[in-house]
């Protein structure tokens, strides 16, 4: 069982742009995942099916084993939460920790449950003090994570956010990367949209490009550096995989897709070097 599986969807706006076009993709349970594409290549529109915002009009969508349809989209929202991009659009309440509760009291969860649930989700988020204060009195990176909490005190399967770092600064996107890594931990199936290649690459075990509402590669992070893909997903390289691009003495089989893997790039060329050297002084 995976714990997304899309056959063959269709989703067409009534302008006749065709969002998703004939669309089939299997995510594993437990994996974390970087969708990555232009605008417009129907990026949110796929995530919006994956908890019944939208239905697709033509193929079909499982979730942990269970079709989507109106009758189970109860059932498939209780498994699968979506975090959208702005948080202004999912924080509302007069309170953090009103916020948090609309969803627990939404599934019928008794007081006990409640409390013990959106305890543990602001507690995972690191918001726990901030539970009495009004969500404006936040920064954005802030509310960004009491939406989150919000998902997380659903207790879902799978967490599935669109654009997760957009507007945030450097620190709050080190916050939110490390909040992620560790929802997987906790064994969460993660799903995210974005336009930033070098977390996609640092972050992700699987890479899946699209553009124009079709899927063009699925692959490891190694996709992330093959020129031909990220040129047809009107993408760039990595930082540093550019860096290493213009280094004109360097030749390396694949250009490194994160640091880890220049550092060890690097290392193997300078032991490479310094061996070579003690041959020619011998």
């Amino acid at each position: 069982m995976h714990a997304i599986d899309i056959k063959e969807i269709v989703y067409e706006y009534p302008d006749t742009t065709k969002a998703v076009d004939r669309l089939s993709l299997q995510i594993p349970i437990g994996s974390k995942v970087a969708l990555l594409g232009p605008n417009g290549a129907g990026k949110s529109t796929l995530l919006h099916h994956l908890n019944g915002l939208k239905f697709p009009q033509e193929g079909s969508i499982s979730i942990m084993g269970i079709p989507l349809n109106k009758k189970t989209v109860r059932t498939i929202r209780q498994k699968v939460g979506l975090v959208f991009q702005d948080p202004d659009d999912q924080v509302f309440s007069g309170t953090v920790w009103e916020d948090v509760q609309f969803g627990p009291r939404n599934l019928g969860l008794t007081e006990e449950e409640i409390e013990e649930v959106c305890e543990v989700a602001l507690g995972s988020v690191g918001m726990r003090e901030f539970k009495g204060k009004a969500p404006y009195h936040l920064s954005y990176g802030q509310k960004k994570r009491v939406a989150i909490a919000g998902i997380l005190a659903m207790r879902p399967d799978i967490v599935i956010l669109d654009e997760p770092m957009a507007y945030l600064d450097p620190e709050g996107q080190d916050e939110v990367a490390g909040l992620l890594q560790g929802l997987n931990f906790l064994g969460k199936t993660i799903l995210l949209s974005t336009h930033d290649v070098d977390f996609a690459a640092s972050w992700a075990d699987i890479i899946i490009l699209m553009r124009e509402g079709k899927i063009l590669s699925v692959g490891g992070p190694e996709l992330l550096v093959d020129e031909d893909s990220i040129r047809k997903a009107r993408l760039h390289l990595p930082r540093i995989s550019r860096l290493f691009r213009m280094l004109p003495d360097v030749n390396c089989e694949r250009l490194p897709t994160n640091e880890q893997e220049a550092v060890r790039l690097l290392y193997e060329m300078l032991s490479t070097n310094e061996g070579s050297s003690n041959q020619e002084m011998m």
